[in-house]
């Protein structure tokens, strides 16, 4: 019984042929379902001092999808303990609507803290109600109906 030479000549080698295996490529999900496509480039002419330079190709900023950037919002709001609206205009607007009531009036700085503190607080607790009856009625979109419900639920209308 012969045993195999362990060097193997060069003409062995060529005359058998490997099979060659195509690779698979992997396929991942956003292949089949991409939910972000391939970033756009746009071309724009610029002049530089009355000089025409070309062409200039750049990324369009990305697009998120509907809502996305809403969700991405609310949890931000959510974790976050500032103030939703800006200090000076509604200072402004409580020292405007003072000035209706009586001409001379002033605010101490911590009254007014106080005054927004309480009108956000009421706002997004009346929000979160006409939220809830937009639910109710299987929807997402906040209606000026469900705020009037949510307003006489509370019993916070005039008559």
């Amino acid at each position: 019984m012969e045993m195999p030479p362990l060097i193997q000549n060069d003409a062995d080698t060529s005359s058998r042929k490997k099979k060659s295996i195509p690779k698979k490529r992997k396929s991942s999900v956003l292949d089949k379902t991409s939910s972000t496509p391939a970033p756009v480039q746009i071309e724009e002419r610029k002049n530089v001092g009355g000089k025409n330079i070309g062409l200039i190709r750049k990324l369009a900023p990305k697009r998120f999808r509907p809502g996305s950037a809403a969700l991405r919002d609310i949890r931000k709001y959510q974790k976050g303990t500032e103030l939703l609206i800006r200090r000076r205009p509604f200072h402004r607007l409580v020292r405007e609507v003072g000035q209706d009531i009586t001409c001379d009036l002033r605010w101490q700085a911590s009254a007014l803290e106080a005054l927004q503190q309480a009108a956000e607080a009421y706002l997004v607790s009346f929000f979160e109600d006409a939220n809830l009856c937009a639910l109710h009625a299987k929807r997402v979109t906040i209606l000026p109906a469900d705020m009037r419900l949510a307003k006489r639920l509370r019993r916070d209308y005039e008559k």
